[in-house]
């Protein structure tokens, strides 16, 4: 499947997305938390927290949180499964150093590694995590295919992969106002706040891009997954992707 996300970059056609979406979180990186907050007007912490609720039901030993950036969900999971410890992968270093400051104050350091590498090649064993979590992320993977690849490959037999992902309203009376607001009020915001004229742009321009629904559920089976299923959020504006490596 050609996925039209793995097109859209934050700042040029030329350069591989991978460095440019590193470039990009690196950039915004200090204002991640709170631009996060302002655009979904805190909803992205319910949207969090019902993923959270969904993988507690497994009881994973070992979580890997693969995009986990300033390590918002990794947190979240440590909070709410207990004994659970959390491997947080991040490509950008700016957002890994806020993620580990978070962490030290919550007390968690024993608990959560927040480490930078690539989450097409990750640091991690064959079959080594209970559980593999994505939050607003896989939209910004330059081989959708392969970074579900990785994936399948570091999670045991038997192990649950989540994926919540912004999604783009199905809803014809609410999808006006959602183009209005993501397309035009949010690049404004985001270029005052972060003073970087490209991303809040290139945010929109990824959800709209990125594979949704069935779409979404087809790439997974493809690399080996099997049981999955998809929630759609708060009109269809964020969507959880659940399946399971076969035991």
């Amino acid at each position: 499947m050609d996925v039209k996300a793995e097109h859209i970059k934050p700042y040029d056609a030329e350069r591989a997305k991978t460095e440019q979406v590193r470039e990009m979180f690196d950039s915004i990186a200090p204002a991640y938390d709170w631009m996060n907050r302002a655009m979904t007007f805190g909803v992205d912490k319910i949207w969090r927290k019902k993923a959270v609720r969904m993988i507690r039901k497994s009881n994973p030993g070992h979580i890997v949180d693969i995009a986990t950036g300033t390590g918002d969900l990794a947190i979240a999971l440590a909070r709410a499964i207990t004994g659970a410890h959390v491997t947080g992968v991040d490509l950008s270093e700016g957002m890994i150093t806020i993620g580990r400051r978070k962490v030290a104050g919550e007390k968690l350091s024993d608990r959560i590694d927040m480490i930078t590498a690539d989450c097409l090649s990750l640091p991690l064993d064959d079959s080594s995590a209970d559980a593999v979590t994505v939050a607003y992320g896989v939209r910004n993977f330059e081989h959708l295919d392969r970074g579900y690849d990785e994936m399948f490959r570091v999670l045991r037999p038997g192990g649950m992969l989540c994926v919540v992902e912004l999604s783009t309203p199905v809803n014809p009376f609410v999808k006006p106002l959602y183009n209005l607001y993501t397309k035009f009020i949010i690049p404004l915001v985001g270029r005052i706040v972060s003073n970087d004229d490209r991303a809040y742009s290139y945010l929109p321009e990824s959800i709209a891009a990125v594979p949704q629904g069935n779409d979404m559920l087809r790439l997974i089976s493809e690399a080996g997954f099997t049981d999955s299923a998809f929630r759609r959020l708060t009109f269809g504006v964020c969507t959880i992707y659940t399946a399971y490596r076969p035991g």
